[in-house]
C-alpha cells in the first residue's frame, strides 16, 4: 500500500469519526434537552456542510462529499430540535455571513477564497470555548472526549487534504485541528487539576 491510498483510507477515518462526533452530540442534545445549544451555531454547521457538498463535487470526491453529507441529516434533527429558539434574525444573520465569508469568495475569486473562508469559520466556532477555558479555570462543562475525537477527525482531513494537494482545505482544516487539540489539552489540564485538588482535600484529616 502507498501513501496515497493510505491517506485515502485516512480520509475515509476522517469521515467515520466526524459522522461519529455529530450524531454522538446529537444524542446529547436529546438526552440533554436543548438548554446551552446554540441555534445560529448548528444552523452554521448545516451552512457550512452545504459548502464542502459542494465543494466535494467540484472536486470530484466522494470523501469530501459523505463527510457532511451524512452529517447534514444529523445537523438539521438538531437544528428542528431547537425550533423554538428559532429566529429569523437569527437566521438572516448566519445566512448572510455565510453568503459573505464563503459563497461570495467562491464566485468572485474561485474554491479556494471559499475554502479560507469556511476554514475561518471553523476557528471563529471553536474560539468562544477556547477563550473561556483561557479566562476560567472551570472546565467542568467541557467535555474532553468530544474534543479528542474532534481533533483526530480534523487531523485525518489534514491528512487527506494534503495528499490530494488541496492547500485551501488543508491550511483551513490544520488551524481548525490547532484550536481544537488547544481547547482538549486546556481542559484536560483544568479538569484534571481539579481531581487532584480534590483528592488532596479528601486526604487531609
Amino acid at each position: 500500500m502507498n501513501y496515497h491510498h493510505l491517506a485515502v483510507g485516512i480520509g475515509w477515518v476522517a469521515v467515520a469519526l466526524t459522522v461519529w462526533g455529530t450524531f454522538a452530540q446529537y444524542r446529547r442534545v436529546l438526552r440533554q434537552g436543548i438548554e446551552g445549544v446554540s441555534f445560529p451555531t448548528w444552523l452554521l454547521f448545516a451552512y457550512m456542510s452545504c459548502f464542502w457538498i459542494s465543494y466535494g463535487v467540484d472536486q470530484r470526491s466522494a470523501v469530501i462529499i459523505l463527510g457532511s453529507a451524512l452529517v447534514l441529516p444529523v445537523q438539521v434533527g438538531v437544528i428542528v430540535h431547537l425550533g423554538s429558539r428559532r429566529s429569523w434574525g437569527a437566521v438572516s444573520q448566519v445566512t448572510l455571513y455565510s453568503l459573505l465569508v464563503c459563497v461570495a469568495p467562491v464566485l468572485f475569486w474561485g474554491w479556494s477564497a471559499g475554502v479560507v473562508g469556511a476554514g475561518v469559520t471553523m476557528v471563529i466556532t471553536r474560539g468562544p470555548q477556547l477563550l473561556e477555558l483561557i479566562r476560567t479555570p472551570d472546565a467542568s462543562g467541557v467535555s474532553v472526549s468530544m474534543w479528542v475525537m474532534s481533533s483526530a477527525a480534523l487531523l485525518c482531513w489534514v491528512v487527506y487534504y494534503q495528499n490530494a494537494q488541496l492547500w485551501a482545505a488543508f491550511t483551513s482544516v490544520l488551524c481548525a485541528c490547532a484550536a481544537s487539540i488547544a481547547i482538549a489539552v486546556l481542559a484536560w489540564q483544568r479538569q484534571q487539576r481539579v481531581l487532584v485538588r480534590s483528592a488532596s482535600g479528601a486526604l487531609v484529616p
